[in-house]
This record gives C-alpha cells, sequence and structure tokens, in this order.
C-alpha cells in the first residue's frame, strides 16, 4: 500500500486527484491523510468526492473515508471496467478537474469509456473546457492518448448545470519532448521565434443569459491588446441560454492558453486584457508550454515513461503532482534551469 500525505507541497485537491488516477492506473491500494489539512475547510469537498466515487465504479474498489469534510481516504482498485458512466458533480463543481482523475485510468481501460459530466464548465480555479479541447487534449493526442470531448452546455459559478460528455479510447502512451511551436503562416526558421507578427492566437468569448455585447467586449478588448503586441487574433463569440449566469474567455496559441472568467460588477473590458496578458506573458516566454498545462502533463508523462518540456515557472501544482507520480512509478523527473530563465523538465 502507498500512503500519500495530503498536506505535501500545493496540498490541495490536485494530490488526491492525481494519487487515485494513479492508483486505478497501477492498481496499488493507496491511502491519502491529512487532506486539504491547511485550507480553511479542510477535507473532501463535493467535487472530490464525485471525482473519487466515480473513479470507485470504474475500477470497482473499495473506499473508506468518502465522505464530505473527511481528511483521510483509502482506495483500493481492481479492474477498469470500460462502458458509460453518468456523473453529476453538482452546483458548479469543475468538470475539467473531474476529467484529471478519470481520464489516465479511463485510457488504461480495455474498452472504450464514456462519461456524460453534468457541473462547471467554466469555473475558477480549473482550466476552462476550450482549453482542455484545444490545449492540453491536442497535447495529450500527439502522446498517444484517444479522447474527445463534447460540450452540449456551459455551467458557470455557482448554479453550474453545464452538460460534457468525454470519450476515451484503450490508449498506449509514447513520452513527447515539447518545443515551443511557430503561429501559423510564420517562417519556420529559429531566429524567427520571437518575431511574432504572423502568430494567430485563436479564442472564443462567451456568456449565458447576458446581452450579446458583452462577449464582443471581451472579445474586442482581448484583440487589441494581441494587436498591440503583434500578434494576430481570431475570436469566435458565442451567446447562450443556459440554467446558470457567467462569462468568460480562453484563448489558445500551440501548447499555449491563457483565459479569464467575468464576475458581477467586473468591465468585460477587463476579462478581455487579462486574458490577452495571461497568453502573452507565456508566449514571449519562449518556453514549450504554458505553467498551467505543464503540471497537467506530468502524470501522462510519468505513465508513459518519458517526455521533456520547458516552462517559464515551476509551479508548486508541478512539484507535487511530480512528487506524487514518483510516489507510485519507478520513475525521477529532473528539473534544470536553463540560462535566459527557462526551466527544463525532464523524465
Amino acid at each position: 500500500m502507498i500512503t500519500i500525505d495530503g498536506s505535501f507541497g500545493e496540498g490541495g485537491g490536485q494530490i488526491i486527484r492525481t494519487a487515485v488516477a494513479l492508483s486505478a492506473v497501477s492498481g496499488e491500494e493507496v491511502t491519502i491523510h491529512n487532506i486539504r489539512s491547511s485550507r480553511p475547510e479542510p477535507g473532501l469537498k463535493a467535487q472530490h468526492l464525485m471525482s473519487v466515487r466515480t473513479a470507485a465504479k470504474m475500477t470497482m474498489a473499495q473506499v473508506e473515508g468518502l465522505k464530505i469534510g473527511s481528511t483521510e481516504l483509502t482506495f483500493k482498485p481492481q479492474d477498469i471496467i470500460g462502458g458509460h458512466y453518468d456523473v453529476d458533480i453538482g452546483t458548479a463543481g469543475s468538470i475539467t478537474l473531474l476529467l484529471q482523475c478519470l481520464m489516465p485510468a479511463a485510457a488504461a481501460s480495455k474498452e472504450r469509456i464514456t462519461l456524460d459530466i453534468i457541473g462547471g464548465t467554466d469555473v475558477a480555479w480549473s482550466p476552462s473546457v476550450d482549453y482542455m479541447s484545444h490545449v492540453l487534449l491536442p497535447v495529450l493526442a500527439s502522446m498517444g492518448l484517444k479522447s474527445r470531448i463534447k460540450v452540449n452546455q456551459r455551467g458557470y459559478y455557482p448554479k453550474g448545470g453545464g452538460q460534457v460528455r468525454a470519450e476515451i479510447a484503450p490508449s498506449v502512451l509514447v513520452g513527447a519532448e515539447l518545443e515551443q511551436e511557430q503561429g501559423q503562416g510564420q517562417e519556420q526558421e529559429q531566429n524567427m521565434v520571437h518575431e511574432n507578427e504572423h502568430d494567430t492566437i485563436t479564442g472564443i468569448s462567451h456568456s449565458s443569459n447576458l446581452p450579446e455585447h458583452v462577449t464582443r467586449r471581451q472579445a474586442d478588448s482581448a484583440f487589441a491588446v494581441l494587436e498591440a503586441a503583434g500578434y494576430g487574433a481570431s475570436i469566435d463569440t458565442e451567446n447562450s441560454r443556459c440554467p446558470s449566469t457567467g462569462s468568460g474567455i480562453t484563448l489558445w496559441n500551440g501548447h499555449m492558453g491563457g483565459g479569464a472568467l467575468g464576475k458581477r460588477g467586473l468591465p468585460a473590458e477587463k476579462v478581455g486584457q487579462a486574458a490577452a496578458g495571461e497568453i502573452i506573458a507565456e508566449l514571449g516566454s519562449g518556453a514549450a508550454v504554458d505553467v498551467y498545462l505543464a503540471d497537467q502533463l506530468i502524470p501522462y508523462m510519468g505513465l508513459a515513461g518519458s517526455g521533456s518540456f520547458t516552462v517559464r515557472e515551476v509551479s508548486e501544482h508541478t512539484r507535487t503532482n511530480i512528487w506524487v507520480v514518483e510516489q507510485f512509478l519507478d520513475v525521477e523527473f529532473r528539473i534544470e534551469k536553463q540560462e535566459g530563465g527557462l526551466f527544463s523538465i525532464y523524465l
């Protein structure tokens, strides 16, 4: 049995998701203690509960401590069972964070797994569903993961109600050496990397139950910031009527993304500007992947047994995920600082 200290490093829900995912794939029983012990409300929350509960169904696992507020959890998996699973996280619990826990196990199944999930598609402190679709999944596809997701309805905080279908087929993961991608139409010579006037950033500005001008203002303000920085942009708009009310914008280019969410009292222009500033900082760094993609790739690299990328900053989430992966798998990651300030992460 593997024992994980849930207070290590970042000390949040990511430890639960990664540990349960790797337990499911490896078949190793795991006990996690001190779960979210440094948080204002320690222990499991509803979102973590649904991730573990669904993983348990998929693996016929025996689970102890599966209740709200529990600070210790034991997960003992058996075989991974393919098929269809319905998951209702409740309110606006993040669908993308739930998938972080379930996708590695689903990929290790001998049969296709389909998940119909209700929850939040665009909520704070988690990747947006558009980021997952356009930044994370293309990289995972290059590593051999066969998956797709379809958004049937968006869900915003606090009501949620977003609907996403995820399909994951049995997959054999391979390592990937990620390098900075050139923008669309950009010259391929290495010395042109930072002459970014030809880079095209793609994006989507969206809202529900709000005037159409909100999505347009988000898009226009992001476009203006990107244009001033020398980037071209193509930003679609989406206006809908969903059970929940909210707005947001996600931008992407290769292995980089940026995004922001609207909230009451925050001008739409500020939302667009924040998203643009986020992706400009990443693209301007010269790194291969953005800071948020880095930590999400670590479990897949561990399962593949190889891989490398550069990143402008090694976040606490990334360091924590590395530590958890190394507890389960016979791998050892290396972090090296390069001249110029970038960090290389190798396996």
